[in-house]
């Protein structure tokens, strides 16, 4: 049994970040999303600090002078994957050199060659599904697909594993996908197939649901032993990597966390609430720097990182989850 949320929920709601009161009236308070409150605090998303510091550094023309993807965490594909995370408003056609940057790169004949392929000596097809993924969940986020993002879902249906995940190495050995590569494009295909009603997306979406759940979310088959310690840590953002919190914030957009083999990953979930009713960011992928040769750079900071402290994104999130599981 989970200690008593209301004091952090309270605090979760004065927040000085609109986006987390938003989360929490519908994640948590289960809030209608046309709500006054709600509306009131999603309106205050595209004018609040957090967005002006993520959109900062775009050019005359709408675009940023980085490469849109290796620009981790600062170019135009990661910076509207950030918008559609913190929910940034749907339909603002000033981002569309965003879009038109991050679309040019990853649909280019050069990136296709370079990057698209098979398996060393077998059929199977290898893709950094969490690229095309990333892009896909945060443009139908931000109301900017285009017949484009069609292509990108084609793209990810065609290679998806026999195991239902994805894998962009060519050297991989066995037909075992990569959770790193698998859980994003999961996520989009799931707003995909919600927008379009498209059976096939959705097919794919339990296809790739099941990878999560034979594995209870973080265990190997052959021995049940933690496939890697980082998969238990909590962090906020994910960006492409993998841990508990965002398999199970996933699973919960498609509905699936009534399944049981959830229960063991929601069970260490609610090992890590602190005494103030909050969940700390155990660890991150992101430092704040100025440079623009700083890895894993990030202009904003996503809260505190410590093991005793709560962190305001992860609380929202693991209390969002716990709510969908129907565990507070």
């Amino acid at each position: 049994m989970i200690l008593s949320v209301e004091p952090i929920v309270a605090r979760l709601l004065a927040s000085d970040e609109p986006s987390i009161r938003v989360r929490t009236r519908i994640g948590v308070l289960s809030e209608s999303a046309d709500s006054p409150a709600v509306t009131a605090a999603q309106a205050e998303v595209a004018t609040s600090e957090r967005v002006r510091q993520l959109l900062s550094e775009r050019s005359a023309d709408g675009t940023l002078p980085f490469h849109p993807y290796n620009a981790k965490w600062f170019g135009a594909h990661w910076v509207l994957v950030a918008l559609a995370e913190v929910g940034y408003p749907a339909g603002d056609e000033t981002l569309v050199p965003l879009r038109e940057q991050a679309l040019g790169w990853l649909l280019s004949d050069l990136y296709e060659e370079r990057h698209i392929g098979r398996v060393r000596g077998t059929a199977l097809p290898t893709l950094h599904a969490s690229i095309d993924g990333n892009l896909v969940w945060a443009l139908l986020r931000l109301g900017l697909a285009d017949e484009r993002v069609d292509y990108l879902v084609a793209r990810l249906l065609r290679a998806q594993w026999p195991d239902g995940g994805w894998n962009c190495d060519r050297k991989a050995t066995g037909h075992a996908s990569s959770f790193g590569e698998s859980l994003v494009p999961l996520r989009a295909l799931n707003v995909h197939a919600r927008i379009t009603g498209r059976s096939d997306t959705r097919d794919a979406v339990v296809r790739a649901a099941e990878l999560f759940l034979e594995h209870r979310l973080f265990r190997r088959l052959s021995n049940a032993s933690v496939i890697d310690p980082s998969f238990l840590q909590l962090h906020f953002p994910c960006y492409w990597h993998y841990d508990i919190l965002m398999a199970l914030t996933v699973l919960a957009e498609a509905e699936m966390l009534g399944d049981e083999r959830c229960v063991e990953a929601l069970e260490v979930l609610e090992s890590k609430q602190l005494p103030d009713g909050g969940f700390p960011a155990e660890a991150k992928f992101y430092r704040v720097s100025a440079s623009t040769n700083a890895n894993g750079r990030s202009l904003v900071r996503w809260g505190p990182t410590s093991r005793k402290q709560s962190n305001e994104w992860v609380s929202c999130a693991a209390l969002s989850v716990l709510t969908a599981a129907g565990r507070r």
